[in-house]
């Protein structure tokens, strides 16, 4: 990387910028558009998410306080506040999804090997949705409740690095079971659900796709009960059963038998009931794999504190749906640095070190070689002593 270019240029470098064209090209995001390119919409609001920008005017005033640096940064149209709000409420927010897909592949990628707390060969997703409150009178769109709007982000995340691999953007009101519906399903990796996920029509979908799942049962499921396994209840576990469902609709919607798994978490006094339709692994690794669906709520708490996704640039449902994918395009990126430097940093000290060194031109591996979390002792020949002033 050329070492006068700014940081927030060299991090650009990351992208591939023939496919970001390609997505322009599908949706004719430039058509009739004379001075502010696609390009330059994603790149102003990817320097919002990196340097915490609040409002489209934060974004005007702290750009054209680099004017000079704009054209080096890769930005050649004119920035004002109106032709940003205009961009976000006009050109498709699905030039941005399309776009967030190829990085997401590259990083999956780099960490496909990295641990996630089981070992497991095979691939595990989380799938999960948070939902972020909005004003009903600003947000008609998005009604949740008589006098409240919310947007749900749904997200399908690769446990191994934490990468979203799939995000649908919806309504408050949509019910989260059906996005099951959406997703592609891949032989042989297992699906981490939580028990609002529990459709045995759905679920049965999974199985016969050759995946695998792992659920939580409902309080009032009705089976019989077919077979049953040896436990160590030193363990936790109180039972490994192999069941049938015998409601009239459920054994209907899942005619194909179940793994029952009853576990008793000793720390937190709680008893869990597990389904799955996997009966290979060994029931410790299933309560261990459901443990880890807990990542899929890091994330989101992650990204609700650290990326710009409470509060949005623009109020229409494009406007909202381009920003969330910008700033998962952002997510990815930065964790595609991390991989590409090495770096023994967390994503939030990345973005942090990012957004205070985003105008220096220095290359961008030296911004971060110089941070250490050791607080230096003061060198005591270098202080002066009281008694002797």
């Amino acid at each position: 990387m050329n070492t006068g270019r700014t940081i927030f240029a060299q991090l650009m470098d990351l992208l591939p910028l023939a496919e970001f064209r390609r997505c322009v090209d599908r949706y004719d995001g430039d058509y009739k558009v004379q001075s502010f390119s696609c390009l330059d919409q994603f790149l102003c609001l990817a320097f919002a998410q990196l340097t915490y920008r609040e409002s489209l005017r934060d974004i005007q005033t702290c750009l054209r306080a680099h004017q000079p640096q704009l054209y080096h940064m890769g930005i050649r149209g004119g920035i004002s506040r109106n032709t940003l709000a205009n961009a976000n409420a006009q050109r498709d927010w699905r030039i941005y999804a399309d776009f967030a897909r190829t990085l997401i592949a590259p990083a999956r990628a780099l960490y496909q090997h990295d641990p996630f707390g089981v070992k497991l060969d095979e691939t595990v997703y989380a799938f999960d949705s948070t939902t972020v409150d909005l004003c009903l009178s600003l947000f008609p769109w998005a009604q949740f409740r008589r006098r409240k709007s919310a947007v749900k982000l749904h997200t399908l995340l690769d446990l191994r690095g934490n990468i979203p691999t799939a995000v649908y953007v919806t309504g408050g009101g949509v019910n989260d079971v059906k996005l099951l519906d959406q997703l592609g399903l891949d032989a042989g990796s297992f699906y981490l659900l939580d028990r609002a996920y529990v459709d045995y029509r759905r679920l049965y979908t999974i199985t016969q796709a050759l995946a695998f799942f792992v659920t939580r049962a409902e309080q009032n499921t009705r089976y019989r009960r077919c077979s049953w396994r040896w436990v160590d209840r030193s363990t936790g576990l109180r039972s490994d059963q192999t069941i049938r469902l015998t409601g009239p609709k459920s054994s209907r919607r899942y005619p194909a038998p179940l793994r029952r798994i009853h576990y008793f978490d000793a720390e937190k006094d709680l008893r869990l009931i597990f389904l799955t339709n996997n009966f290979q692994l060994a029931p410790l690794t299933i309560a261990d794999l459901y443990r880890a669906r807990w990542q899929v709520e890091l994330f989101f708490r992650w990204i609700k504190q650290h990326l710009h996704i409470r509060a949005f640039y623009g109020t229409s449902e494009n406007a909202v749906k381009t920003q969330v994918w910008i700033a998962i395009t952002v997510y990815v990126l930065v964790a595609i640095l991390k991989k590409q430097l090495q770096l023994d940093l967390s994503l939030y000290k990345i973005l942090q070190i990012l957004s205070v060194t985003i105008f220096e031109k220095t290359p961008i591996s030296l911004a971060f070689s110089h941070y250490n979390d050791r607080i230096p002792e003061p060198d005591p020949h270098i202080q002066l002593d009281l008694f002797n002033l």
